[in-house]
């Protein structure tokens, strides 16, 4: 399926109305009263000194379903802010776990098979409901599955105050998995209603997502842990990264994360934000389809990642880059340098795709369009140089998770995975890169069997190689993008922003 690059929504910067009061009196009085009770109803009060903090982000989410919606950008705006776990991931960190709806970390058994959980007092939903160990039960149970998180786990109420939650072996993603999507408590267990709305136990309750623009989240006056610093938080979305330094520049957003690169300049110099790059596990990733001819080839892959050369896109990135060998980033447990595996040499190239039978190839690459064009300008130029003609196919997100996470229907696919510890996709052969390599699957199922750290490192180092070695993507550069924050505001996370966005120790003047 064709489709053309849809042209960006243009930014309209928000003035008031000068249209001239012609209404009657009592009209009048009749909706300023009516505007008077909304905002009461909607938004908490703090006298004439409401903080109200607004951020830009790139990408909307396609449900608020936080259990189930693909991607990062609802978890990226919901958990930690509205959803919680028993666990959770710290602010300043990638993969740091810290107890949140637990009072501590839990217990584990010598063998790594049970995990005992005491639960925090004191704890409300946003509709009122008492956060119970029957939540805790309903809500895991079904998230913690093979299907899911590729392991089952039972969870069992110990009593009022303490939930077990026993393996049948161990999993050293256990905690992991509880700090993310798959580990959000929720009333009941239920989701209905949840795809359009929100119910969690956070520093923020959901007020309001108006599609394609904003989602609004407001203080919860009745938050078990230290109150949220600011009263409402707007998270908006700019797809088209000029629209976003027009509402940075006018007052209309104080934050935006991940700014596109060739715009940093509009910032430099600028004493009213500060620039912060911010450490990730982001990978841009351009992914061959291993399961669809000639990629079923490795000769072919490697070439491909042959012909491209990591130093070049990195430098194209402005600094907001670092070169990658592997999907493990230095962040990561199990990173080791492996940048000159298939490092470039096109002439290496050419002679392998003549060896595979493959020298005139043309190939399509899919990619969502709202990504900075420079380095896919650079990856077909650098292709062409070793005969093979790439055109890019840029679609709306929505598309490309239908089309190529879903369906599977790609060539190459040009997207950044933003997720932390995600080495199990490559151990997964129904996964969209369609790579199946058994000595994968063997080495990452004895890491998640591992109790000790350096094991599973080790393990996943292994592993690492192996796909490195075999090419089913080339991992163009770990992205470390740049926040634009108004010095207005304190206290913005600097890691991970890609992912999650904890609002609960940012503060605006």
């Amino acid at each position: 399926m064709s489709e053309s690059n849809p042209q960006p929504p243009t930014y309209t910067k928000r003035t008031r109305s000068k249209t001239p009061i012609v209404i009657g009196v009592i009209i009048l009085v009749g909706l300023i009263a009516a505007v008077a009770a909304y905002f009461a109803l909607t938004r908490p009060t703090s006298g004439d000194d409401t903080k109200e903090l607004s951020v830009g982000l790139v990408l909307e989410p396609t449900s608020l379903d936080v259990r189930n919606d693909a991607g990062v950008a609802t978890g990226q705006v919901l958990i930690d802010n509205v959803y919680q776990g028993l666990v959770g991931i710290d602010a300043g960190s990638i993969a740091d776990i810290v107890p949140v709806l637990a009072t501590e970390m839990p217990e584990v058994s010598a063998d790594g098979l049970e995990y005992t959980f005491t639960l925090r007092s004191g704890v409300t939903f946003h509709s009122g409901a008492e956060f119970t160990a029957d939540d805790v039960v309903a809500s895991l149970e079904p998230a913690l599955t093979a299907d899911s998180v590729g392991f089952d786990a039972q969870v069992t109420k110990v009593d009022d105050n303490t939930v077990r939650i026993a393996l049948e072996q161990p999993n050293s993603r256990l905690l992991w998995e509880l700090a993310g999507s798959a580990g959000v408590i929720l009333e009941g267990g239920s989701t209905d209603g949840l795809q359009n709305s929100a119910n969690g136990t956070g520093p923020f309750e959901f007020t309001r997502w108006k599609q394609g623009d904003s989602i609004t989240l407001d203080k919860f006056a009745g938050y078990w842990g230290e109150p949220a610093l600011v009263d409402r938080a707007t998270f908006r979305f700019f797809p088209e990264g000029r629209a976003a330094v027009n509402a940075l520049k006018d007052g209309d957003i104080d934050v935006h994360t991940a700014l596109l690169s060739p715009l940093r300049a509009e910032f430099e110099g600028n004493a009213n934000f500060d620039m912060v790059r911010a450490e990730s596990a982001d990978v841009f990733t351009l992914a061959y389809n291993s399961a669809r001819a000639p990629f079923d080839d490795p000769r072919v892959r490697q070439a491909l990642s042959m012909a491209i050369d990591g130093e070049a896109l990195v430098a194209s990135q402005n600094g907001d880059a670092v070169q990658l060998g592997s999907p493990i980033t230095e962040l990561e447990p199990g990173y080791v340098d492996l940048t000159k595996v298939n490092g470039y040499d096109p002439e290496a190239a050419r002679a392998l795709l003549a060896e595979a039978g493959q020298s005139n190839l043309s190939l399509t690459i899919t990619s969502p369009n709202f990504y900075d064009t420079a380095a896919l300008d650079m990856v077909t130029s650098q292709l062409a140089e070793v005969g093979v003609s790439a055109k890019v196919k840029p679609v709306e997100f929505p598309t490309w998770l239908n089309d190529v996470y879903s369906n599977h229907d790609f060539d190459l696919s040009y997207v950044d995975h933003a997720e932390a510890r995600d080495l199990g996709n490559y151990a997964n052969p129904g996964y969209y890169f369609g790579y199946d390599n058994p000595e994968v699957q063997r080495l990452y199922a004895e890491s998640l069997a591992s109790t000790d750290t350096g094991a599973e490192a080790k393990l996943l180092e292994e592993a690492a190689g192996i796909i490195a070695e075999d090419a089913p993507a080339k991992w163009l550069f770990n992205y470390t993008p740049t926040n634009v924050i108004s010095t207005k505001v304190s206290g913005f996370p600097s890691v991970n922003t890609n992912a999650r966005v904890s609002l609960a120790g940012v503060s605006i003047d």
